[in-house]
């Protein structure tokens, strides 16, 4: 019985395990929480740098969709996009505590008895890190959102609860100013080739 009701979780819609979990079903929050945790946490964690704001954004995301998954409205996006959104709320407030009480969220310092090619690899991924977290923040959003978590512009769009052609704008905007971060001038040409195109769909 057990197997048979994980079953039908795992085949249910983000939809229809939401309705569920407003009337009640704490099994239906649970696979929820499950399926989109991660998703919700890889986000905070890209915008923030910081392992504890994003777990503390994981427990005030799930939270409100307990107060609030009432509100949820299907016509305004998938649950994704209504999770992101939330998400997106609650790591701007943390970033700007962290501001205010000056809170160092840079990357942890490498080992140094670590295999020169995994230092080289490690410290590759530090530098795409820190260029990440060094754009104004309405540029960093779609940055993880459309590179990073893999959604398309309109996805995008619902999470932030903004128009495709800003996410499009913002997108151009913000791989241009990575660009300026990462290669020395006259190498865009190679950003253009190594960062994946968003999908943006109509």
């Amino acid at each position: 019985m057990l197997y048979e009701g994980l079953m039908q979780e795992d085949s249910a819609s983000d939809g229809e395990l939401l309705e569920r979990m407003v009337s009640g079903d704490r099994e239906a929050f649970a696979a929820l929480y499950r399926r989109r945790q991660a998703g919700v946490y890889r986000f905070a964690l890209q915008m923030s740098g910081s392992e504890a704001l994003a777990e503390d954004v994981v427990q005030e995301v799930f939270l409100t969709l307990v107060r609030a998954g009432a509100t949820y409205d299907p016509a305004c996006g998938p649950v994704t996009a209504f999770l992101y959104g939330i998400a997106r709320n609650h790591v701007r407030r943390g970033i700007g505590r962290a501001r205010r009480g000056s809170a160092d969220s840079a990357p942890e310092p490498l080992a140094a008895d670590q295999p020169e090619t995994d230092l080289a690899r490690r410290e590759t991924i530090a530098s795409v890190r820190a260029a990440v977290l060094a754009l104004p923040v309405r540029y960093r959003e779609v940055v993880v959102l459309c590179e990073l978590e893999e959604m398309d512009c309109r996805e995008a769009a619902e999470a932030l609860g903004c128009a495709v052609g800003t996410v499009k704008s913002r997108l151009h905007r913000a791989r241009r100013m990575l660009a300026g971060r990462l290669l020395p001038p006259g190498a865009t040409l190679a950003v253009s080739r190594a960062i994946r195109p968003a999908r943006c769909v109509p």
